[in-house]
């Protein structure tokens, strides 16, 4: 018989968040999403006669607000950040007091209240360049940025936190990929995708960097796993949550096979050596759980959207860009 939690997701009208909600009132669970809904407050209007599902409008940084919000939940997942480097750089006081200075808080919240299972989404870009051809969770983090930095300064956190009644488990997802209703069309597999179908053509900056990836709706079933675990089996756990290492040309290559057409990819230099290439081994030995979903499904499932007109004005909206919203929301 399937657990049934009353869940609290940070972040949860963004782009993971945005897949993950339905699926989870689908599994029965009871769910609060907390989030600004800078992307617009429509995401879940399928759900808005559903009483399992309450939305609250507002910031993680106002832990009164996180307080009201925890109540009655005995599970979070923590998706809530500034996401990727350059959304971070544009101002990296706003970043470090979102993804950092409130997270020891609000996990304070969480335990006092009564928090059971605490999930947190970290990112593989913890490891930094490795050479190794799988990269471990027992590997040693070299983040190369403030945004991968505190990340896994979260991590550390967190494990601190663990006890027998408070069961903290984090994931290292790789690069999500694929269609869900809150798009971001700045994440690899995405931008390539949406530039073959709209421009007919891909850049390729680089192409040697290896970049995994992991589709969206795999990353939904992993959350919705996590949360039918024994807490033996992740408290105090740390997984890399992938399934395909791909160098960035080969991505543009698959690209290509979804769609369907000659496309042409151009490749041009770039300063950008980032280079991930991790193992989930561990996720699939210790949990059962192995990502079932590939890059080229990932593309297939964006061309069938644009297909049926679900993502209006690809190349121009800022809505799925998080940089360009980030310049427009102009947070403080």
């Amino acid at each position: 018989m399937s657990k049934k939690w009353n869940v609290l997701v940070t972040g949860g009208a963004g782009y993971v968040g945005s897949a993950l909600i339905p699926e989870l009132l689908r599994a029965g669970h009871r769910v609060t999403v907390l989030d600004l809904y800078l992307y617009g407050g429509a995401v879940f209007s399928d759900f808005k006669d559903n009483n399992k599902l309450i939305e609250v409008k507002g910031d993680i940084r106002n832990l009164g607000l996180v307080k009201k919000s925890l109540r009655g939940c005995n599970a979070i997942i923590h998706l809530a950040c500034i996401s990727n480097d350059p959304s971070y750089d544009l101002n990296p006081k706003l970043g470090k007091s979102i993804n950092f200075d409130c997270f020891k808080p609000i996990i304070d919240l969480a335990k006092n209240m009564g928090v059971k299972r605490f999930i947190y989404a970290s990112s593989s870009s913890v490891y930094g360049i490795k050479n190794e051809q799988n990269v471990s969770e027992e590997m040693s983090l070299e983040p190369l940025t403030d945004y991968s930095k505190y990340k896994a300064l979260c991590e550390d956190i967190l494990l601190r936190e663990k006890t027998f009644e408070f069961a903290p488990c984090i994931i290292r997802p790789s690069t999500v990929c694929g269609y869900a209703p809150r798009l971001r069309l700045d994440l690899t597999v995405n931008i390539l995708t949406n530039h073959a179908v709209n421009n007919g053509k891909i850049t390729v900056f680089g192409g040697k960097q290896k970049r995994p990836n992991i589709h969206i709706d795999d990353m939904v079933d992993l959350y919705l796993f996590l949360l039918q675990c024994e807490d033996k089996k992740v408290n105090g756990e740390i997984f890399n949550a992938g399934y395909e290492n791909y160098t960035v040309m080969e991505i543009a290559e698959m690209v290509r096979q979804a769609v369907g057409k000659n496309i042409e990819i151009e490749v041009s230099p770039t300063n950008d050596n980032r280079s991930y290439h991790v193992s989930s081994e561990k996720m699939r030995s210790i949990l059962g759980f192995t990502a079932k979903r590939s890059v080229i499904d990932a593309s297939k499932q964006l061309v069938h959207a644009f297909s049926e007109g679900k993502i209006p004005n690809p190349l121009t909206d800022p809505r799925y860009f998080n940089i360009k919203l980030m310049q427009q929301a102009k947070l403080k």
